[in-house]
């Protein structure tokens, strides 16, 4: 969006008597990012914009073309005109930019490399050094405020403790920028997710990693047992519901194939060492922090199994999956989906829930502090 500001693409244009303003021509676009490279022909191009049309990153100018176009239409970005969606996710996220680029444009600024159990991380800084830059600078008003952000920036994965064992606190421990904002990303990232959301349809959880007539030789499942070993049991791999279409009540018939002596079934020992209650994941000083997780599923779903209630949990994590992607581990206790407060629903509520809601799937869990 700057860059084509800067090349001028991005301008008032007057259209049947009437003036819009910071919009560009959707053709001459599709021509601006083959000639940088964005996107090598025409089609990708047009994917590309139509993709960002789909997070609401742009739009027609007067709302009446849903698709993106590659004519003399008028298009703009959202972030032009005040209609881009500024939800709690987007301001946090767009807070950290802001403080990244702050913090990297200063002459000796506070993230260095530093060293801890001789392994060294970039873009570091301790909890109190931040606290007292952001006070400085006049980003908060007092160290409280300056906690509650960093703890905020933590859970929406945007800073980090260097060995992830700590929330943010006002102290010496050391923490980094998890997300390097100055890292050249291309569009053509963006294409990397399936676009396909055929999901099966069933009163279970609908994350099993299951498939009838498994072959041998697939991939791995990660289970946690009761007592935190982590084993590799021997399971398939998400398979496409396509090639089961037609007989869709057997693909949830047979038992789910997670092969590793004893034979685990359809709802399997809880991962969770003991029960915990809302009351104790809620009380003040509990030893969880929240994290915010954003899921883009695939063809055939999001790759975890959700088990339990009131509070539900993370069951198992497909490592190939979108969900372990995003940074999900079993034992996390789901607080939030789609920005629903879901602690008091069981499981099958939450998988209905989900199954219901969009592809790109928000989820904020609670993971104890080790």
């Amino acid at each position: 969006r700057l860059r084509l500001h800067d090349g001028k693409l991005i301008k008032d244009r007057r259209y049947h008597l009437r003036t819009y303003p910071n919009c560009f021509v959707a053709k001459e676009l599709t021509d601006w990012l083959i000639e940088h490279k964005e996107a090598p022909d025409r089609e990708t191009a047009i994917r590309l914009m139509q993709k960002l049309m789909d997070h609401y990153i742009l739009h027609h100018v007067c709302d009446e073309h849903s698709d993106y176009k590659d004519a003399k239409l008028l298009y703009r970005f959202r972030k032009d005109d005040g209609t881009f969606p500024l939800s709690k996710d987007v301001k946090v996220f767009l807070r950290g930019q802001s403080l990244y680029e702050k913090l990297v444009s200063v002459e000796e600024s506070i993230l260095k490399v530093r060293e801890e159990n001789s392994v060294k991380y970039q873009r570091t800084f301790l909890g109190s050094e931040m606290i007292d830059w952001l006070i400085q600078e006049g980003e908060v008003e007092n160290r409280q405020e300056a906690v509650e952000l960093g703890r905020a920036l933590l859970e929406h994965g945007i800073i980090q403790h260097v060995s992830n064992r700590h929330h943010f606190f006002d102290s010496d421990i050391l923490y980094h920028f998890w997300m390097n904002f100055r890292r050249r990303r291309r569009l053509t990232e963006l294409l990397n997710e399936s676009s396909s959301r055929a999901l099966p349809e069933s009163p279970d959880s609908p994350f099993c990693l299951r498939k009838l007539n498994p072959e041998p030789g697939n991939t791995s499942f990660l289970s946690v047992q009761t007592n935190k070993e982590i084993k590799v049991v021997s399971a398939v791999r998400r398979s496409s519901i396509t090639s089961l279409s037609g007989n869709s009540n057997a693909y949830f018939s047979a038992p789910p194939t997670l092969v590793f002596p004893p034979v685990a079934e359809c709802n399997p020992k809880s991962v969770l060492k003991r029960p915990v209650t809302n009351e104790e994941l809620l009380s003040p000083g509990a030893p969880y922090v929240k994290k915010t997780l954003t899921i883009v599923g695939d063809a055939v779903g999001w790759g975890f199994v959700v088990r339990g209630g009131r509070p539900c949990h993370i069951q198992a994590v497909d490592p190939g999956g979108p969900a372990a992607a995003a940074g999900m581990k079993v034992c996390q206790f789901v607080f939030s989906v789609n920005g629903v407060y879901v602690l008091h629903l069981d499981y099958q509520t939450i998988s209905s829930l989900i199954m219901t809601g969009p592809r790109t799937l928000v989820m904020e869990v609670m993971e104890a502090i080790e």
